[in-house]
Protein backbone atom coordinates (compact mmCIF):
# COMPACT_ATOMS: atom_id res chain seq x y z
CA UNK A 1 0.00 0.00 0.00
CA UNK A 2 1.31 3.69 -1.20
CA UNK A 3 1.75 5.27 2.36
CA UNK A 4 1.10 9.24 2.29
CA UNK A 5 4.18 11.66 3.10
CA UNK A 6 5.16 14.31 4.82
CA UNK A 7 8.00 16.33 4.53
CA UNK A 8 9.22 17.75 7.81
CA UNK A 9 12.76 19.34 7.86
CA UNK A 10 14.03 22.02 5.25
CA UNK A 11 17.92 22.55 4.96
CA UNK A 12 19.40 25.06 3.00
CA UNK A 13 22.25 26.66 2.29
CA UNK A 14 21.85 29.16 0.07
CA UNK A 15 22.25 32.77 -1.75
CA UNK A 16 19.73 34.02 0.44
CA UNK A 17 21.23 32.17 3.35
CA UNK A 18 20.36 29.26 5.60
CA UNK A 19 17.01 30.36 7.77
CA UNK A 20 14.40 28.80 5.69
CA UNK A 21 12.05 31.43 6.86
CA UNK A 22 14.28 34.26 6.23
CA UNK A 23 14.78 32.91 3.00
CA UNK A 24 11.59 32.82 1.92
CA UNK A 25 10.86 36.28 2.75
CA UNK A 26 13.23 37.65 0.57
CA UNK A 27 12.17 35.78 -1.83
CA UNK A 28 8.53 36.99 -1.45
CA UNK A 29 10.08 40.52 -1.17
CA UNK A 30 11.91 39.96 -4.34
CA UNK A 31 15.39 40.39 -2.93
CA UNK A 32 18.02 39.36 -5.48
CA UNK A 33 21.07 37.48 -4.53
CA UNK A 34 22.66 37.88 -7.72
CA UNK A 35 25.94 40.13 -7.81
CA UNK A 36 29.22 40.75 -9.99
CA UNK A 37 31.85 37.66 -10.07
CA UNK A 38 35.31 38.66 -10.92
CA UNK A 39 38.11 36.24 -10.44
CA UNK A 40 41.56 36.06 -12.96
CA UNK A 41 41.34 33.71 -15.98
CA UNK A 42 37.10 34.45 -16.17
CA UNK A 43 35.43 36.99 -17.69
CA UNK A 44 33.18 39.34 -14.94
CA UNK A 45 29.97 37.56 -14.89
CA UNK A 46 26.53 37.65 -12.59
CA UNK A 47 26.42 35.35 -10.46
CA UNK A 48 24.63 34.53 -7.01
CA UNK A 49 27.23 33.27 -4.12
CA UNK A 50 26.26 31.37 -0.99
CA UNK A 51 27.62 33.14 2.42
CA UNK A 52 29.35 30.40 4.28
CA UNK A 53 30.93 29.69 7.38
CA UNK A 54 32.76 26.46 6.90
CA UNK A 55 34.29 27.08 10.28
CA UNK A 56 30.89 26.33 11.87
CA UNK A 57 30.55 23.05 10.44
CA UNK A 58 34.64 21.47 10.11
CA UNK A 59 37.79 21.69 11.49
CA UNK A 60 40.95 22.25 10.16
CA UNK A 61 41.66 18.75 10.02
CA UNK A 62 38.27 17.67 8.77
CA UNK A 63 38.40 20.01 6.01
CA UNK A 64 41.09 18.00 4.37
CA UNK A 65 40.27 16.48 0.98
CA UNK A 66 36.47 17.83 1.41
CA UNK A 67 35.22 20.32 -1.21
CA UNK A 68 33.27 23.40 -0.97
CA UNK A 69 30.00 21.06 -2.85
CA UNK A 70 30.64 18.50 0.04
CA UNK A 71 30.99 20.99 2.79
CA UNK A 72 27.62 22.88 2.11
CA UNK A 73 25.96 19.38 1.37
CA UNK A 74 26.73 18.64 5.23
CA UNK A 75 25.36 21.18 6.59
CA UNK A 76 22.52 21.74 4.45
CA UNK A 77 21.59 17.99 5.35
CA UNK A 78 22.03 18.60 9.02
CA UNK A 79 20.05 21.51 9.31
CA UNK A 80 17.12 19.83 7.58
CA UNK A 81 17.60 16.84 10.17
CA UNK A 82 17.39 19.55 13.22
CA UNK A 83 14.75 21.37 11.51
CA UNK A 84 12.67 18.20 11.79
CA UNK A 85 13.07 17.85 14.89
CA UNK A 86 15.10 15.08 14.89
CA UNK A 87 18.12 14.38 17.11
CA UNK A 88 19.00 11.27 14.95
CA UNK A 89 18.41 9.88 12.20
CA UNK A 90 17.82 6.18 12.23
CA UNK A 91 20.59 3.82 10.92
CA UNK A 92 18.48 2.84 8.00
CA UNK A 93 17.26 6.02 6.79
CA UNK A 94 17.60 6.67 3.29
CA UNK A 95 19.99 9.30 1.26
CA UNK A 96 19.18 10.42 -1.79
CA UNK A 97 21.84 13.03 -3.28
CA UNK A 98 22.06 14.87 -6.40
CA UNK A 99 24.42 17.00 -7.82
CA UNK A 100 25.57 18.02 -11.61
CA UNK A 101 29.54 18.52 -11.05
CA UNK A 102 30.71 17.60 -8.36
CA UNK A 103 33.68 18.63 -6.75
CA UNK A 104 34.32 21.46 -9.38
CA UNK A 105 36.72 23.62 -7.29
CA UNK A 106 39.31 20.41 -6.75
CA UNK A 107 39.11 19.74 -10.09
CA UNK A 108 40.03 23.09 -11.18
CA UNK A 109 42.90 22.95 -8.37
CA UNK A 110 43.99 19.34 -9.90
CA UNK A 111 44.43 20.77 -13.22
CA UNK A 112 46.02 23.91 -12.29
CA UNK A 113 48.55 22.02 -10.37
CA UNK A 114 48.95 19.60 -13.53
CA UNK A 115 50.16 22.49 -15.68
CA UNK A 116 51.94 24.23 -13.34
CA UNK A 117 54.20 22.72 -10.40
CA UNK A 118 53.17 19.54 -11.05
CA UNK A 119 52.26 17.98 -7.76
CA UNK A 120 48.57 17.39 -7.91
CA UNK A 121 46.94 17.48 -4.25
CA UNK A 122 46.83 13.53 -2.97
CA UNK A 123 43.30 13.99 -1.66
CA UNK A 124 41.81 15.11 -5.30
CA UNK A 125 39.73 11.93 -6.54
CA UNK A 126 37.70 11.67 -3.37
CA UNK A 127 37.42 15.67 -3.29
CA UNK A 128 35.46 15.70 -6.80
CA UNK A 129 34.03 12.46 -7.42
CA UNK A 130 30.49 12.79 -7.49
CA UNK A 131 29.21 10.63 -4.63
CA UNK A 132 31.80 12.91 -1.96
CA UNK A 133 28.69 14.53 -0.72
CA UNK A 134 26.27 11.94 -0.01
CA UNK A 135 29.30 9.93 1.92
CA UNK A 136 30.47 12.65 3.79
CA UNK A 137 26.47 13.21 4.83
CA UNK A 138 26.75 9.72 5.49
CA UNK A 139 29.25 9.95 7.48
CA UNK A 140 28.23 13.03 9.59
CA UNK A 141 24.92 11.47 9.85
CA UNK A 142 25.81 8.00 10.81
CA UNK A 143 23.49 6.36 7.80
CA UNK A 144 24.13 2.82 6.96
CA UNK A 145 21.21 2.00 5.05
CA UNK A 146 20.62 2.99 0.93
CA UNK A 147 22.56 5.84 0.18
CA UNK A 148 22.50 7.00 -3.62
CA UNK A 149 24.17 9.62 -6.14
CA UNK A 150 22.28 11.06 -8.91
CA UNK A 151 24.09 13.17 -11.52
CA UNK A 152 22.07 14.27 -14.31
CA UNK A 153 22.39 17.87 -14.56
CA UNK A 154 19.88 20.48 -13.51
CA UNK A 155 17.49 17.46 -13.03
CA UNK A 156 19.70 16.05 -10.58
CA UNK A 157 18.30 16.74 -6.86
CA UNK A 158 14.49 16.70 -8.41
CA UNK A 159 15.01 13.03 -9.26
CA UNK A 160 16.71 12.31 -5.47
CA UNK A 161 13.65 14.16 -4.11
CA UNK A 162 11.34 11.75 -6.29
CA UNK A 163 13.11 8.44 -5.74
CA UNK A 164 13.40 9.24 -1.95
CA UNK A 165 9.35 10.00 -1.90
CA UNK A 166 8.84 7.17 -3.62
CA UNK A 167 11.01 5.04 -1.63
CA UNK A 168 9.08 6.36 1.65
CA UNK A 169 5.60 5.56 0.14
CA UNK A 170 6.44 2.08 -0.59
CA UNK A 171 7.79 1.92 2.40
CA UNK A 172 11.59 0.79 1.50
CA UNK A 173 12.58 2.85 4.20
CA UNK A 174 11.42 4.55 7.65
CA UNK A 175 12.21 8.14 6.76
CA UNK A 176 14.43 9.90 3.92
CA UNK A 177 17.06 12.82 3.98
CA UNK A 178 17.29 14.06 0.13
CA UNK A 179 18.37 16.69 -1.65
CA UNK A 180 21.36 18.33 -3.86
CA UNK A 181 24.51 20.80 -3.72
CA UNK A 182 26.32 22.19 -6.44
CA UNK A 183 29.46 24.37 -6.12
CA UNK A 184 30.83 25.55 -9.28
CA UNK A 185 31.55 29.11 -9.40
CA UNK A 186 35.15 28.76 -10.32
CA UNK A 187 37.14 30.36 -13.66
CA UNK A 188 36.99 26.93 -15.69
CA UNK A 189 33.79 26.39 -15.09
CA UNK A 190 32.90 29.40 -15.73
CA UNK A 191 34.63 29.69 -19.00
CA UNK A 192 32.87 26.53 -19.94
CA UNK A 193 29.72 28.26 -19.26
CA UNK A 194 30.62 31.17 -21.73
CA UNK A 195 31.83 29.03 -24.53
CA UNK A 196 28.38 28.02 -24.70
CA UNK A 197 27.00 31.67 -24.79
CA UNK A 198 24.21 30.57 -22.52
CA UNK A 199 25.23 32.95 -19.56
CA UNK A 200 23.54 36.28 -18.77
CA UNK A 201 24.66 39.57 -19.81
CA UNK A 202 26.49 41.49 -17.20
CA UNK A 203 24.71 44.78 -17.17
CA UNK A 204 24.95 47.52 -14.88
CA UNK A 205 22.71 46.32 -12.43
CA UNK A 206 23.82 42.28 -12.19
CA UNK A 207 21.03 41.65 -9.50
CA UNK A 208 18.80 42.11 -12.21
CA UNK A 209 20.67 39.87 -14.84
CA UNK A 210 17.82 36.73 -14.59
CA UNK A 211 15.09 37.99 -16.19
CA UNK A 212 12.94 34.88 -16.51
CA UNK A 213 9.98 34.83 -19.32
CA UNK A 214 11.15 38.47 -20.47
CA UNK A 215 11.09 39.85 -23.52
CA UNK A 216 14.70 41.20 -22.68
CA UNK A 217 16.25 37.72 -21.43
CA UNK A 218 19.54 36.97 -22.11
CA UNK A 219 20.43 33.95 -20.67
CA UNK A 220 21.11 32.13 -17.03
CA UNK A 221 23.15 32.87 -14.28
CA UNK A 222 25.13 30.39 -12.34
CA UNK A 223 24.12 30.30 -8.79
CA UNK A 224 25.47 27.72 -5.84
CA UNK A 225 23.84 26.21 -2.87
CA UNK A 226 22.76 22.87 -1.05
CA UNK A 227 18.85 22.24 -0.41
CA UNK A 228 18.00 19.18 1.60
CA UNK A 229 14.36 17.57 2.80
CA UNK A 230 13.26 15.43 5.48
CA UNK A 231 10.33 13.06 4.21
CA UNK A 232 8.96 10.49 6.43
CA UNK A 233 5.72 8.20 6.63
CA UNK A 234 3.02 11.08 7.37
CA UNK A 235 1.44 8.78 10.45
CA UNK A 236 4.25 8.57 11.96
CA UNK A 237 5.21 13.01 11.29
CA UNK A 238 1.89 13.41 12.80
CA UNK A 239 2.49 10.71 15.76
CA UNK A 240 5.60 12.67 16.81
CA UNK A 241 3.93 15.84 16.48
CA UNK A 242 6.28 17.07 13.85
CA UNK A 243 5.60 20.19 11.99
CA UNK A 244 4.09 19.49 8.41
CA UNK A 245 5.19 21.79 5.81
CA UNK A 246 3.61 19.88 2.99
CA UNK A 247 2.89 16.73 1.20
CA UNK A 248 4.89 15.45 -1.26
CA UNK A 249 2.35 13.62 -3.72
CA UNK A 250 4.38 12.77 -6.46
CA UNK A 251 6.06 13.03 -9.99
CA UNK A 252 7.21 12.30 -12.53
CA UNK A 253 10.30 11.76 -15.34
CA UNK A 254 11.18 11.74 -18.77
CA UNK A 255 13.68 11.75 -21.43
CA UNK A 256 13.40 13.73 -24.51
CA UNK A 257 15.91 11.42 -26.65
CA UNK A 258 16.51 14.14 -29.19
CA UNK A 259 19.08 16.72 -28.19
CA UNK A 260 22.04 16.90 -25.45
CA UNK A 261 21.38 21.09 -24.98
CA UNK A 262 17.89 21.43 -26.51
CA UNK A 263 14.82 21.25 -24.89
CA UNK A 264 11.74 19.30 -26.35
CA UNK A 265 8.25 20.12 -25.27
CA UNK A 266 6.95 16.61 -25.83
CA UNK A 267 9.60 15.01 -23.50
CA UNK A 268 8.11 18.07 -20.71
CA UNK A 269 4.67 17.21 -21.42
CA UNK A 270 5.33 13.32 -20.28
CA UNK A 271 6.94 14.26 -17.09
CA UNK A 272 4.18 17.24 -16.68
CA UNK A 273 1.58 14.14 -17.04
CA UNK A 274 3.02 11.61 -15.59
CA UNK A 275 3.21 13.53 -12.37
CA UNK A 276 -0.13 14.51 -13.27
CA UNK A 277 -1.31 10.78 -12.72
CA UNK A 278 0.99 9.72 -10.41
CA UNK A 279 -0.58 12.27 -7.66
CA UNK A 280 -3.82 11.98 -8.84
CA UNK A 281 -4.94 15.53 -9.23
CA UNK A 282 -6.05 17.04 -12.41
CA UNK A 283 -4.39 20.33 -13.80
CA UNK A 284 -7.28 22.32 -12.41
CA UNK A 285 -6.07 21.20 -9.06
CA UNK A 286 -2.78 23.00 -9.41
CA UNK A 287 -2.40 26.31 -8.24
CA UNK A 288 1.03 27.23 -8.64
CA UNK A 289 4.11 25.89 -10.92
CA UNK A 290 7.72 27.02 -9.76
CA UNK A 291 8.78 26.61 -13.23
CA UNK A 292 12.43 25.71 -14.29
CA UNK A 293 12.64 29.29 -16.35
CA UNK A 294 16.18 29.75 -16.76
CA UNK A 295 15.77 32.60 -19.34
CA UNK A 296 17.34 31.18 -22.02
CA UNK A 297 15.86 32.37 -25.36
CA UNK A 298 14.73 28.76 -26.70
CA UNK A 299 14.25 26.80 -22.95
CA UNK A 300 11.48 29.65 -21.51
CA UNK A 301 9.87 29.03 -24.77
CA UNK A 302 9.60 25.85 -24.93
CA UNK A 303 8.41 25.27 -21.18
CA UNK A 304 5.99 27.85 -21.91
CA UNK A 305 4.47 25.47 -24.88
CA UNK A 306 4.36 22.49 -22.57
CA UNK A 307 2.94 23.98 -19.75
CA UNK A 308 -0.09 24.97 -22.24
CA UNK A 309 -0.53 21.78 -23.31
CA UNK A 310 -1.26 20.48 -20.42
CA UNK A 311 -3.07 22.97 -18.44
CA UNK A 312 -5.10 23.87 -21.74
CA UNK A 313 -7.91 25.97 -20.73
CA UNK A 314 -7.21 25.96 -16.64
CA UNK A 315 -3.66 27.55 -17.62
CA UNK A 316 -5.14 31.33 -16.83
CA UNK A 317 -5.61 29.42 -12.94
CA UNK A 318 -2.03 28.49 -13.06
CA UNK A 319 0.14 31.08 -10.97
CA UNK A 320 3.89 30.91 -12.39
CA UNK A 321 7.06 32.54 -11.21
CA UNK A 322 11.13 31.32 -11.83
CA UNK A 323 12.60 32.00 -8.26
CA UNK A 324 15.78 31.63 -10.38
CA UNK A 325 15.37 35.07 -10.98
CA UNK A 326 16.40 36.05 -7.53
CA UNK A 327 18.67 32.89 -6.29
CA UNK A 328 19.99 32.26 -9.87
CA UNK A 329 20.44 28.26 -11.61
CA UNK A 330 22.16 26.34 -9.00
CA UNK A 331 22.14 23.24 -11.62
CA UNK A 332 22.67 19.95 -9.56
CA UNK A 333 20.77 21.68 -6.74
CA UNK A 334 18.37 23.65 -8.53
CA UNK A 335 15.40 20.63 -8.37
CA UNK A 336 15.81 20.67 -4.57
CA UNK A 337 16.25 24.34 -3.76
CA UNK A 338 12.93 25.19 -5.91
CA UNK A 339 11.20 22.02 -4.20
CA UNK A 340 11.68 23.31 -0.74
CA UNK A 341 10.93 26.90 -2.03
CA UNK A 342 7.63 25.14 -3.19
CA UNK A 343 7.17 23.56 -0.10
CA UNK A 344 7.26 26.79 1.76
CA UNK A 345 4.70 28.63 -0.85
CA UNK A 346 2.00 26.05 0.21
CA UNK A 347 3.14 26.37 4.05
CA UNK A 348 2.85 30.19 3.88
CA UNK A 349 0.27 30.27 1.09
CA UNK A 350 1.95 32.85 -0.63
CA UNK A 351 3.88 32.77 -3.77
CA UNK A 352 7.68 34.60 -4.73
CA UNK A 353 7.39 36.57 -7.87
CA UNK A 354 9.32 36.35 -11.74
CA UNK A 355 11.27 39.36 -10.91
CA UNK A 356 13.16 41.50 -13.40
CA UNK A 357 9.91 41.03 -15.98
CA UNK A 358 8.68 44.18 -17.02
CA UNK A 359 7.94 43.08 -20.33
CA UNK A 360 6.83 39.49 -20.56
CA UNK A 361 7.81 37.70 -23.59
CA UNK A 362 4.14 37.48 -25.21
CA UNK A 363 5.14 34.13 -26.94
CA UNK A 364 5.53 32.99 -23.21
CA UNK A 365 1.94 33.19 -22.86
CA UNK A 366 1.90 32.07 -18.92
CA UNK A 367 -0.12 33.89 -15.74
CA UNK A 368 3.23 35.13 -14.35
CA UNK A 369 3.50 36.60 -10.54
CA UNK A 370 5.23 39.44 -10.80
CA UNK A 371 4.80 41.61 -8.30
CA UNK A 372 6.59 40.97 -4.87
CA UNK A 373 4.57 39.76 -1.54
CA UNK A 374 1.65 37.47 -3.79
CA UNK A 375 -0.41 36.24 -1.35
CA UNK A 376 -2.21 32.88 -2.23
CA UNK A 377 -4.34 31.96 1.40
CA UNK A 378 -5.75 29.43 -0.86
CA UNK A 379 -3.37 27.42 -2.08
CA UNK A 380 -3.01 23.60 -2.00
CA UNK A 381 -1.37 22.33 -4.70
CA UNK A 382 1.96 23.08 -6.42
CA UNK A 383 4.76 22.14 -8.98
CA UNK A 384 7.93 22.70 -9.43
CA UNK A 385 10.13 21.57 -12.70
CA UNK A 386 13.50 20.78 -13.26
CA UNK A 387 14.77 20.30 -17.04
CA UNK A 388 17.99 19.26 -17.79
CA UNK A 389 21.07 19.03 -20.49
CA UNK A 390 20.81 15.45 -21.63
CA UNK A 391 16.95 15.65 -22.06
CA UNK A 392 16.00 14.37 -18.31
CA UNK A 393 12.69 15.93 -17.36
CA UNK A 394 11.28 16.51 -14.31
CA UNK A 395 8.27 17.70 -12.60
CA UNK A 396 7.66 17.14 -8.30
CA UNK A 397 4.06 17.59 -6.87
CA UNK A 398 3.41 19.04 -3.14
CA UNK A 399 -0.43 19.46 -1.59
CA UNK A 400 -1.36 21.22 1.48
Amino acid sequence: MRRRVAITGIGLVSPHGDDPTVVFDALLAGHSAVTRWEEEGAAPTPVARTPFDVTSWFTRLQLSGVDRVSQIAVAAADLARRDAGIDQFAPDTGLYVGTGMGGAAAVEDSFRAHYGSGRVPPLSVPAFMPNAPAAHIAMRQQLLGQAYTYSIACASSAVALLEAGRAVARGDVPCALAGGAEALLVPGAIRAWHAMQTLARLDDDPARASRPFSAERSGLVLGEGAAFLVLEPYDAAVARNARIYAEFSGGGVSCDATHLTKPDAAGQVRALTAALRDSGLLPRDIGYCNAHGTATRIGDLVESEALSRVWGDALDQLAVSSTKSMHGHLLGAAGALEAAITVLSLHRGAIPPNMHCETPDPACALKLVREPGHQSPDLKAAISNSFAFGGTNVTLVFRH
